[in-house]
């Protein structure tokens, strides 16, 4: 029998900030940590936290001007430090004292993952309810006080760092996490936005629910981040981006302070604009998502497959051929022969690899017919060491090689930072730009290992480097593969968004005329340009 549940239920979060880090970073996938996850904890710990500080010494000693950015967009007059004192007073009356701060601790540490900042905000809210966000948002409104929306801080363009030389409010939705009902029959569960997907998918297991929430970005992201960044992950060659229709409804508070709903929860709907799209991948710079309706996915029965190739080429064929076969592929996750050593030197994974490009396959209902055709296809196209996964704890161990290669890639040059790129290009030029991406950064003596979810073209290039001078090289590197990409009719961002390190791209990729429409609406919209200054719009 269908269930509809309405429990306002909240996931108990570890208070403790690297409990915290450990839970985000290394969950394999959307169930409690397995044993697999478990052999990574002490090796992807300490990379995570070595990188991160790693990363911020740099930008605090060359890179932060990078985020310098003009304060008067739009004409936007912000209020004077005695304007800001006047809104934090009325903050703190307003509000619990636990949920206003401006401890330092508090201001520097609500950002992004990347690329950090040495900007500070003037205070942080952190409200429980949609009526708290439309307080606050009325209080920036009447003193002219910026706004950023902070998450989980797993965002790497910048979207959640403060506006530099400005006391901004940041607003950290990180205590509206609770899910509030979920509707069985319908396939679909009402959050807010603070909620992780990670969470949503223990908490639908846990209640035995064979429903799931298929976006999967990195471990850890909150449903609002996810939303405005128009994220996708491992799963997008299956179930598409949250551009696609995960997205049923959402409340949003406006820089007016109103509160609207975006849509009804029915499944479709054909009145007016589709509201809820302008939302997603805004960036937070049109509304404060503080409630959503997610559509669910039935969970289906699945088992990992890996395969290593003689060349990228042979690899993207291969994904290619099987998706044209109409073989049900939830993942075709490609690791280039860099990753695999990377993996191998990094000495968590449970297997051995050859240092060769390499296929990991998530396959949905795995009959004996499809798998064959999985191998048969593989060998055909060069595979070899076709290895399938012999239980489901072990698909785990298999897949967690996958999800944790991230973490693996500073292993190639430890104390490194890492620049993070985001290329997406019609699948069929995939191969062509991975070999030509990877001919470019041999010939500048550049590290950068790939991960790629070949299956929608889309790819990462982790651009390792320790020294300014290194920086800056990556930093080129980065700026010729989206000069490439838009060349073969692709994009700077498949599914990191814009922030403030990619504002710099967008109008090469939409044209003039495109990015002018986009700030005709956050001017009317936004028109004293309070939510989230400097980010998106170029």
């Amino acid at each position: 029998m269908f269930r509809r549940l309405a429990v306002g239920f909240r996931i108990p979060r570890p208070s403790a900030s690297v409990q915290c880090l450990r839970g985000r970073l290394l969950s394999t996938r959307s169930i409690p940590l397995s044993s697999a996850s478990q052999r990574w904890q002490n090796l992807l710990l300490g990379t995570f936290i070595g990188t991160g500080l790693g990363v911020t010494a740099s930008w605090l000693a060359y890179g932060s001007g990078f985020l310098t950015t003009s304060v008067s967009d739009y004409g936007s007059q912000y209020g004077s430090t005695d304007d800001f004192r006047k809104a934090l007073e009325e903050l703190q009356h307003a509000l619990p004292p636990a949920s206003v701060s401006t401890l330092p601790a508090d201001l520097t540490a609500m950002g992004s993952v990347a690329p950090k900042t040495t900007s500070s905000h003037g205070v942080v809210v952190r409200p429980t309810s949609t009526n708290e966000v439309q307080h606050v948002v009325l209080v920036a409104k009447k003193y002219r006080i910026p706004v950023v929306v902070h998450g989980s801080g797993t965002s790497l363009e910048g979207q959640a760092n403060p506006l530099p030389g400005v006391h901004g409010i940041c607003v950290d939705l990180s205590a509206m996490d609770r899910i509030l009902e979920v509707n069985e029959a319908d396939c679909d569960l009402v959050c807010q936005p603070g909620t992780s997907w990670n969470d949503i998918n223990v908490h639908l297991s846990g209640a035995g629910i064979p429903l799931f929430f298929p976006l999967d970005p990195g471990p850890g992201a909150s449903v609002g981040g996810m939303i405005s960044t128009g994220c996708s992950g491992t799963n997008a060659v299956r179930y598409g981006t949250a551009r696609a229709e995960w997205i049923l409804n959402m409340t949003v508070v406006l820089p007016s302070g109103k509160i609207i709903k975006t849509r009804s929860r029915a499944r479709k709907s054909s009145a007016g604009f589709d509201l809820t799209k302008l939302f997603i991948g805004a960036e937070g710079t049109l509304g404060i998502i503080t409630e959503v309706t997610l559509r669910l996915a039935p969970v289906v029965p699945t088992t990992v497959a890996t395969v290593q190739f003689r060349n990228v080429a042979d690899a993207v064929s291969t994904v290619l051929k099987l998706l044209n076969l109409g073989v049900p592929l939830q993942c075709a996750e490609l690791l280039d022969s860099v990753t695999m050593r990377s993996i191998n030197l990094a000495g968590g994974a449970a297997r051995k690899y050859d240092d060769a490009d390499a296929l990991f396959l998530k396959i949905q209902n795995p009959t004996r017919a499809i798998l064959d055709t999985v191998k048969a296809t593989c060998e055909a196209h060069y595979g070899t060491r076709f290895e399938l996964a012999t239980s489901p704890e072990d698909a785990d161990v298999l897949w967690a090689d996958r999800k944790n290669a991230y973490f693996s890639n500073y292993a190639l040059m430890p104390g490194a930072r890492g620049m993070a790129t985001d290329i997406c290009v019609p699948v069929s030029r995939l191969p062509q730009f991975i070999l030509e991406t990877k001919a470019d950064l041999d010939a500048h003596g550049i590290i950068g290992p790939i991960v790629g979810h070949v299956g929608d073209g889309n790819f990462h290039s982790l651009l390792l480097h320790r020294t300014p001078e290194e920086e800056a090289k990556a930093q080129a590197a980065q700026d010729r593969m989206v000069k490439r990409a838009i060349a073969l009719g692709g994009t700077c961002t498949g599914e990191h968004g814009i922030g403030v390190t990619k504002k710099k791209y967008l109008k090469e990729e939409l044209g003039e005329d495109t990015v002018e429409l986009m700030h005709t609406l956050k001017r009317a919209v936004d028109p004293h340009n309070l939510f989230n200054p400097g980010k998106l719009y170029p």
